[in-house]
């Protein structure tokens, strides 16, 4: 007679509720908490995803730098000097007009367009006289773009008076103004004046920090 095989003790024990759900609730926090770490988050130029990342970003900055400079100075002398100059004959006149609209132009196009290329801030301020935009900029923009005609002039009358005295020369020589030659002109000087203020920031600056 086969023997009655006794599942007394192979019954499988039932799970409380309380320990079901204790289950799941450590499962949950588990992978929540899972590889659970901080990343600093980057700091990125907001205007930088509107800007093109093609062509432009292989130009070395200050390609694009002097250019910009360079070309804003000559349409100014296109638009202003040979624009006006029909109807405004006076020379100190058309000085003053060129100083304040040089200077507008490099404070509202030229010192933003460099702003708007940096990849990140402070990149371009060592192609600008005043790289903080502040509203007394505009003023002193003007002002220090009067300082930098007055040197254009002699540049130009320098140059009249260098080829002149050349030997062999037999007709008076004159260089007229106009946007080319203008606009590496004023480049110039003006790069001679920034280059003269970041140099002696950065003498200051060392002394500072050897002082201390």
């Amino acid at each position: 007679m086969a023997k009655k095989k006794d599942t007394k003790n192979h019954t499988p024990k039932k799970q409380s509720s309380e320990d079901y759900y204790k289950l799941k609730t450590d499962a949950v926090d588990r992978l929540v908490n899972a590889d659970k770490k901080s990343y600093p988050k980057t700091k990125e130029d907001p205007g930088r995803k509107y800007r093109s990342k093609g062509f432009l970003d292989k130009i070395p900055s200050w390609v694009k730098s002097l250019f910009i400079k360079f070309w804003f100075n000559g349409a100014v002398c296109f638009f202003i000097f040979w624009g006006l100059g029909l109807y405004v004959t006076n020379m100190l006149d058309m000085i003053v007009v060129l100083a304040i609209v040089m200077g507008m132009v490099t404070d509202i196009f030229v010192n933003n367009a460099f702003r708007f290329l940096a990849t990140y801030e402070g990149q371009n301020d060592k192609w600008m006289m005043f790289p903080k935009k502040k509203y007394w900029t505009f003023f002193a923009n003007i002002f220090y773009a009067l300082i930098i005609l007055i040197g254009v002039i002699w540049f130009y009358n320098i140059l009249n008076v260098v080829l002149n005295n050349i030997k062999g020369t037999e007709a008076e020589l004159y260089i007229a103004v106009e946007p080319l030659l203008f606009g590496l002109s004023y480049m110039a000087i003006d790069m001679i004046f920034i280059t003269m203020k970041n140099t002696m920031i950065k003498i200051v600056s060392d002394a500072k920090e050897k002082s201390k």
